[in-house]
């Protein structure tokens, strides 16, 4: 990676007043906090030549369409169970309208076809059916940001664990389900072209690695492609209107199978625009590999290569009561579980996807906050409104996974906003990362 860095041969006293004023790193890996600094400076030195720079700098380089996305999916149940949020003067304040002042340019929101059980109950995770994506999408497109369309194609969480069809196609053959699935997209992205939403990529599918709507053998999944494909280009052409078609796939750390995958696509002459991959970087491996994956996929295979999915902690501790994804041991070398760390982590993975080409990185649920006190049993809201990550209503449907560890939000520690609402100092990177400080 290219860095711009200032070198400086300098006193003991003026070192420790550099550092207290920005990040220190080598490459990837930022400096401690400044009273670690102290303890690591000899009193007896008297030159220390250090490498600075700073999650407060511009990355070099970086063009305007560059995405600075933001998936915002379960802002709207938080909301309806009471959340506030703030902007940064302590005024209450819609939170997408705050990710756009941040700097902000994309949001992501992911639609599940029927996330209710039989007496309408919501499964919870945001209940993100298509009327939630269109009034979400609305409000970003008044604020002037684009829409991704994240379609799971089934009615609850879709990722490697699981790819449950959505119960009205239960029981269709591999056509029947491909023609469902061709109405179902051609007709919700109609509805939300209508609605207004300015949507710029479409993903046909979650995470789908290992299999789309209950289909497990890879022809399957590329039948269903290949349907859910058709749907987006008609759409398109009638509306006049360039929407990118995006392949989703996360396990980034295996790079033989992704670009398999990839491959696959490409050989059997799926109609598409865009890979995009989930990178975690507390599960997924040193950001090396991530960016050689990015960078493998447009050399072989002529795709376009974007970060669908990323996050990092500012704290490891939990605002709701029922645990989170991220804890202590998860934390990356080099990065502290700090409001800093976060900033300087987001930082260098955009900084790494733009050095090979890649149109940009999306934060997952950056607004996901805790619905009620850590010390409270909050269950009867997150059961009402669906704002934790599962109901118990969604348990017929998820058994293995939903129907055994429904609770409250489990990424509250990797939100933008505190667990009050108010907007971290973090969230300012992205405009760091057009303009600097």
């Amino acid at each position: 990676m290219k860095k711009r860095t200032l070198r400086f041969v300098m006193s003991v006293a003026l070192a420790s007043t550099l550092l207290l004023g920005g990040c220190a790193k080598e490459k990837e890996v930022p400096v401690e906090t400044p009273e670690e600094n102290t303890e690591m400076i000899e009193p007896e030195t008297e030159e220390v030549q250090e490498e600075i720079e700073t999650w407060k700098t511009p990355i070099e380089g970086l063009p305007d369409d560059f995405i600075l996305g933001m998936d915002a999916s379960s802002l709207l149940v938080e909301e309806k169970s009471g959340v506030k949020f703030f902007n940064e003067d302590g005024q209450e304040q819609d939170a997408l309208k705050t990710f756009a002042d941040a700097g902000i340019n994309y949001i992501r929101l992911r639609v599940w076809n029927d996330p209710y059980d039989e007496n309408g109950n919501g499964y919870g995770g945001g209940n993100n059916d298509l009327d939630t994506a269109i009034e979400l999408g609305k409000r970003a497109t008044d604020y002037g940001m684009k829409v991704s369309i994240d379609f799971h194609y089934s009615d609850f969480w879709a990722d490697p664990k699981r790819q449950h069809a959505p119960k009205a196609w239960e029981g269709m053959s591999l056509e029947e389900k491909s023609d469902a699935l061709y109405d179902y997209t051609k007709e919700s992205l109609s509805k939300l072209l209508d609605a207004g939403v300015d949507v710029g990529m479409v993903q046909i599918g979650n995470e789908i690695n290992y299999g789309m709507s209950g289909e497990t053998k890879l022809d399957n999944v590329i039948s269903l492609l290949k349907a859910g494909s058709m749907a987006v280009r008609e759409v398109s052409a009638d509306y006049g209107k360039e929407i990118s078609i995006v392949v989703h796939y996360t396990r980034i750390m295996d790079k033989a199978d992704v670009l398999t995958l990839v491959s696959k696509l490409v050989e059997n002459d799926l109609d598409f625009d865009m890979i995009g991959m989930s990178y975690y970087p507390f599960w997924d491996g040193g950001m090396d590999n991530m960016s050689r994956v990015l960078e493998l996929i447009q050399e072989r295979y002529g795709k376009k290569v974007f970060l669908a999915e990323t996050s990092y902690a500012y704290t490891t501790k939990d605002g709701d009561g029922s645990g989170n994804s991220f804890g202590a041991g998860d934390k990356v070398d080099g990065y502290d579980v700090s409001v800093e760390g976060q900033a300087s982590i987001i930082h260098d993975i955009c900084e790494q996807v733009n050095y090979v080409g890649g149109l940009g990185v999306f934060y997952w649920e950056g607004a996901w906050i805790p619905v009620g006190p850590a010390t409270a049993d909050n269950s009867a809201i997150w059961e009402q409104y669906g704002s934790g990550w599962a109901s118990s209503y969604a348990s017929d449907y998820d058994p293995e996974d939903a129907g055994l560890y429904y609770g409250g939000c489990s990424w509250d520690n990797q939100a933008f906003f505190d667990f009050d609402g108010h907007p971290l100092e973090s969230l300012k990177v992205f405009a760091y990362m057009r303009k600097g400080n």
